[in-house]
């Protein structure tokens, strides 16, 4: 090693980041693909000869070598609040007169930024490097994705401004609409399932476990938030200012105005020209400028009092609905489908739409050959929001409610007090697929490598008639083997998968042998008061409907669940599986502890748990959580900035809790 080789390592280093800034920042590149490759080939080989050399910041350390195999929990600093949300002018002005009135100004400076439709990262910065990349999560704590992060090129591995070395950016990650729809057209091209639209895929990359098929999707990021105790921050704009100079991909459509009447300018010419922009944005953010403002305006729950996000109003298209299909889900569940003329909107190609049912059907009065308007705003499902009356044909005729199951051509039902109707039949075969798909879901069972499309092999090929079957699948190994694509690797992993989910508890089998209406947290709610599935299976309609939050429409599915011999036949073959059907010895303690048959009301923000973390404790040890203080209530946990609970406990002689007090009782 020489003089020369370190001087020619850093040379690499400084041309290969100035590159990446130049095309992934300011979208200016100077050198083309074949140079740039060879200089991140020679910087390779030198840092393989030289390892001492390598660094940090180094461009060849952005992709990880081996997947990791769960992502660590990362606390936020400072939360990550949520914006209130605003959908008119006369929201905005009532924000306005709120931040006017609170700071005794008569005209407020705000910055007005895009709301990037995408993902909230935070990115922490020490001695200069980059050491922690997190997702928003919850706002209180989220993933540590740092890999994955640093696998966005227009991410600074290493600032480059002197005068901050501690601190944290926060911003929004997301792809480009071009660079999703070429992705998709890949996925339809080897036959794989498309992505649903830009915000999720780009969400589903940053969570992937290999960062090496993160960096070879077009993730980008735009940054919008700097904290650092290094310098006095006075501004917003001057932090943005601050990020640019530093060359953090700040976005260029961002303005300092006065006044709320320059914001609704503002707001007006981004809603204008928002379809021409190569991301997809659902509305402004709008800010107070001076940090003192900030920190004096505070903020209330999970949203800052000095920022709202205006939102605009959901994109709507016209397109043709060629026909209407039925769809049979795992409770047998008949769901009309619109197969529309595909029609873009909102960053994907939109060519089905859910009807929901056929009383919806009946009063929006939608037929098959009509003009609808199909709408795609916060949500990921397209809706039709109505028909287009002028440009329906003369020989259309209204949808006929189907009395036949449109897969076994059994004779549907509907229970009187539904607006549903059902195929009765338990072994119509898009049910049978349909409940073994939940009950693998990662939500349920967990059992990797077992999508729908193998699911579908395994039923064609006769190896499974039903989910228990499953757990017989180790004996039938040389017949997986001998299936097309089905290789010894990937079949000893799904054996493998199978024979873990085996340690699932029994709350999660008892969510994923499918009972009708019985969603996740129910199955934690019934699973901890019976204690087994044994008291479960003879329990009464009124025994279950005894239990906090759970209903007699509940109790009564419950019931006819266990009464049915299909039903007695699954769970006999999945007890002598090994599956779990009772709590473990841990479980039935908690049970019994301290906060057994105690009310609380969770109030304020709290520094050391999030609510979820909090009413999972309180349920784990027995007690409950409710929304309201009434004389019923036990405890109130009262956060930083508790309002009309906490005063209407005290009325009421409640007795309030600090989280170090709740800490305390936990012991």
């Amino acid at each position: 090693m020489n003089e020369d080789t370190i001087k020619r390592i850093n040379t690499l280093r400084q041309k290969i980041n100035d590159a990446d800034y130049k095309y992934y920042v300011l979208a200016q590149p100077d050198i083309d693909d074949y140079t740039y490759d060879t200089m991140m080939k020679e910087l390779e080989e030198l840092e393989k000869t030289y390892p001492l050399l390598i660094t940090p910041d180094s461009p060849t350390q952005r992709v990880s070598g081996e997947p990791t195999k769960k992502f660590d929990v990362v606390y936020h600093d400072v939360p990550m609040l949520s914006l209130s949300n605003s959908y008119n002018f006369d929201e905005l002005i009532e924000f306005d007169n709120r931040v006017k009135s609170a700071l005794s100004e008569e005209v407020i400076e705000y910055v007005c930024e895009l709301k990037i439709d995408g993902l909230a990262v935070s990115l922490k910065y020490e001695k200069g490097f980059l050491t922690k990349g997190a997702t928003r999560g919850d706002g209180t704590k989220g993933d540590d994705v740092t890999n994955n992060l640093k696998t966005i090129r227009s991410i600074p591995l290493k600032a480059t401004d002197s005068s901050l070395k501690n601190f944290e950016v926060r911003g929004e990650v997301y792809i480009n609409k071009e660079d999703f729809l070429r992705i998709n057209e890949e996925q339809e091209t080897r036959g794989e399932k498309l992505f649903v639209n830009p915000r999720n895929t780009a969400a589903g990359t940053l969570k992937l476990k290999d960062s090496r098929v993160v960096a070879s999707r077009p993730l980008n990021v735009f940054i919008y938030f700097l904290r650092s105790d290094d310098i006095t921050l006075n501004s917003h704009s001057t932090n943005l200012e601050l990020l640019r100079k530093m060359k953090f991909p700040v976005n260029s459509f961002t303005e300092k105005v006065k006044g709320i009447d320059k914001v609704m300018k503002f707001c007006n010419h981004i809603d204008e020209i928002r379809d021409t922009l190569p991301y997809e944005i659902d509305g402004v953010v709008v800010k107070v400028n001076s940090i003192r403002q900030q920190e004096f305006l505070g903020s209330v729950a999970k949203s800052p009092r000095w920022a709202i996000a205006y939102k605009f109003k959901a994109k709507e298209k016209v397109t043709k609905i060629n026909s209407i299909t039925l769809q049979v889900g795992r409770t047998g569940t008949i769901t009309p489908v619109a197969e529309l003329e595909p029609v873009f909107l909102a960053g994907s190609t939109i060519s089905r739409a859910t009807l929901h049912n056929f009383e919806e059907i009946k009063r929006k009065d939608i037929r098959e050959k009509d003009y609808v308007k199909i709408e795609k705003g916060g949500d990921v499902i397209p809706k039709v929001t109505e028909v287009v009356l002028n440009k329906r044909e003369k020989s259309s005729v209204e949808f006929s409610e189907p009395d036949k199951c449109p897969v076994c051509n059994t004779k549907l039902e509907k229970p009187e007090e539904e607006v549903y109707i059902y195929c009765p039949n338990y072994f119509c075969p898009a049910q049978v697929q349909g409940r073994i798909e939940h009950f693998v879901h990662r939500d349920a069972m967990e059992i990797e490598g077992l999508g729908s499309s193998i699911v579908a092999v395994l039923l064609e090929q006769g190896l499974i008639k039903d989910f228990a079957d499953i757990y017989t699948l180790k004996d039938k190994r040389k017949e997986l083997i001998s299936i097309e694509r089905f290789g010894e690797k990937s079949v000893d992993n799904i054996l493998n998968a199978i024979e873990k989910s085996k340690e699932k508890s029994f709350e999660k089998v008892l969510f994923a042998v499918g009972i009708k209406q019985i969603g996740e947290r129910t199955a934690k709610l019934i699973a901890k008061h019976f204690g087994s599935l044994d008291k479960l299976s003879i329990a009464t309609e009124d025994e279950i409907d005894d239990i906090y939050e759970i209903g007699p429409s509940i109790a009564k599915s419950v019931v006819i669940f266990f009464r049915d011999a299909k039903s007695k036949e699954l769970i006999l073959k999945l007890k002598k599986a090994g599956l779990k059907f009772e709590l473990d010895a841990e479980e039935k303690t908690k049970l019994n502890d301290k906060f057994t048959g105690k009310i609380f009301v969770l109030t304020g923000t709290l520094s050391k748990f999030t609510r979820n973390e909090a009413s999972a404790l309180i349920e784990k040890l027995g007690g409950r959580t409710t929304s309201s203080v009434s004389k019923k209530t036990d405890f109130v946990l009262a956060g930083e900035e508790a309002g009309s609970k906490l005063d209407k406990a005290k009325k009421l002689g409640v007795t309030i809790l600090s989280e170090d007090d709740f800490e305390k009782m936990l012991v």
